[in-house]
């Protein structure tokens, strides 16, 4: 948090999307994945959802030294404090952290990823794993009472469409959290849609009365969606 503190707010843009600024630390954190995260921005909204499963596949393991998970401790008592209902669907579950604390308190958790991290369904035995795309998700309308998405949108091609998808699958309640990040060329990660402020969210989900935002380092979002359907009528 600190790094990306002065990364995006101390240090002027036109040095920020420097290549020759950047291309030393990144080298030094990415390694052999340097290349692949200096040139996404050139080509992510081009690439087919192979291409774009694979380029995940092919850096997973950079991912992995963030820990188990990419949420604050803040992020993670607000959902776990949040949550109603009894099914649960993850979206972007990641290395199931989030997943293995919600099955521990007795919620029906499913996860879905593009690609599902080696082990993990083993890590975790009560937990469903399926593979799929936030983007098009293998499930039914109204199949999940909750619906969480935790540092994925960041990532995906088409954001409206991710989002419809979230909601038409959830039932009572969908929470997701995304990092407060300002866009630039070369970031230490594949996002490709950045939320710096509020009105950031409210642009992309729209304006919803029953929608709950909060700034917890990240941002936080909960929708009621019983609320949202009658809006909606």
């Amino acid at each position: 948090m600190a790094v990306q503190f002065i990364l995006d707010e101390l240090i002027p843009p036109i040095i920020r999307d420097s290549k020759w600024f950047m291309y030393l630390p990144m080298r030094l954190v990415l390694k052999d994945t340097t290349h692949d995260f200096m040139s996404f921005k050139n080509s992510v909204f081009s690439i087919d959802t192979k291409e774009f499963g694979n380029l995940y596949e092919r850096t997973a393991h950079v991912g992995a030294l963030q820990g188990d998970t990419d949420l604050n401790e803040a992020s993670i008592e607000e959902i776990l404090g949040s949550v109603v209902g009894h099914t649960v669907l993850e979206v972007g579950c990641g290395r199931g952290y989030l997943a293995g604390l919600l099955a521990a308190r007795g919620l029906d958790v499913t996860c879905c990823d593009i690609v599902l991290g080696d082990g993990v369904a083993q890590k975790y035995p009560d937990v469903t794993f399926v593979e799929g795309n936030i983007q098009k998700l293998p499930f039914d309308d109204d199949s999940f009472d909750i619906v969480v998405s935790t540092h994925t949108l960041e990532h995906v091609q088409d954001l409206p469409g991710a989002i419809a998808e979230l909601r038409r699958i959830a039932k009572q309640q969908l929470i997701v959290v995304v990092p407060r990040q300002r866009p630039y060329r070369y970031t230490f990660n594949l996002h490709t849609q950045y939320f710096p402020y509020r009105w950031s969210i409210e642009g992309a989900f729209g304006y919803r009365p029953n929608a709950t935002i909060k700034n917890l380092g990240d941002w936080f979002y909960l929708e009621d969606m019983a609320a949202s359907s009658v809006l909606s009528q």
